[in-house]
């Protein structure tokens, strides 16, 4: 099992961030892979690892999330959106399974700083016209594809066309979607879908869900706060992250 080679510090540590991803996934509806799997690189640089067991864990509590809201789902946009998420999506995951781990690294962390450096200088992806609605989706498609990482370009576009009383339980049927997606994927490619360690972890991911959820509306009602001080976290982890490979 992969936390037969950790050391202890490795395994509290990725306790940690699983408390973390919970917490983020579930208090704004998005960015538990883009917040956590930076960090879960410094553990563990192979993003094959971890991708499996952050699925699980989206398709475990997405599900839990979405049996106390059906109702709240704008099934017509969503339609709309997963004709070009889905292909965009397709071609990402074929990208993370072919490509080298260190490109796959200097990708996702060069997503993560400009995600940091945005929140940070307090500047929003948005998007006005079709056509920049249109490229966000494939774009952020193809990053969920690659890494489950594309949560904020996506996100733009939905908050322009879906309620806001709507949005979240939309985008997790999103998620749900993207991952069962790259699941199967991984499950056609014969790639250890890492089952028993995301059981290990889920109670921690578990506790940072029930939080997040408790916490939700505070969050947002400091939405600007939080993404100042967590895209300034970020971006230091980021950068570590980009000179390590560049040095190494």
């Amino acid at each position: 099992m992969l936390f037969d080679q950790f050391t202890d510090q490795q395994f509290v540590a990725t306790l940690l961030v699983f408390i973390w991803t919970g917490f983020v996934r579930s208090g704004l509806g998005f960015g538990g892979a883009a917040l956590g799997l930076p960090l879960l690189l410094f553990i563990d640089p192979r993003p094959i690892v971890w991708l499996p067991m952050i699925g699980w864990h989206l398709l475990f509590f997405s599900s839990f999330t979405l049996g106390q809201g059906w109702q709240h789902i704008d099934w017509t946009y969503l339609r709309h959106a997963l004709k070009l998420i889905i292909p965009a999506a397709l071609v990402g995951v074929l990208g993370l399974i072919s490509l080298p781990t260190q490109w796959l690294l200097v990708f996702v962390y060069s997503i993560t700083l400009f995600y940091a450096l945005m929140w940070v200088s307090g500047r929003i992806i948005q998007s006005h016209h079709r056509w920049v609605d249109h490229g966000l989706l494939l774009t952020g498609g193809y990053i969920a594809g690659t890494s489950l990482t594309g949560a904020p370009l996506i996100v733009a576009v939905f908050m322009r066309h879906v309620n806001a009383h709507k949005l979240r339980n939309t985008l997790f049927v999103l998620w749900f979607m993207l991952v069962s997606l790259k699941m199967g994927a991984f499950a056609a490619f014969r790639i250890d879908l890492q089952l028993i360690p995301a059981l290990w972890v889920l109670l921690p991911a578990t506790v940072g869900h029930i939080a997040g959820l408790k916490t939700h509306q505070i969050i947002l009602q400091n939405d600007a706060l939080f993404k100042k001080v967590i895209g300034g976290f970020l971006a230091i982890i980021s950068s570590l992250g980009l000179w390590h490979i560049v040095a190494g």
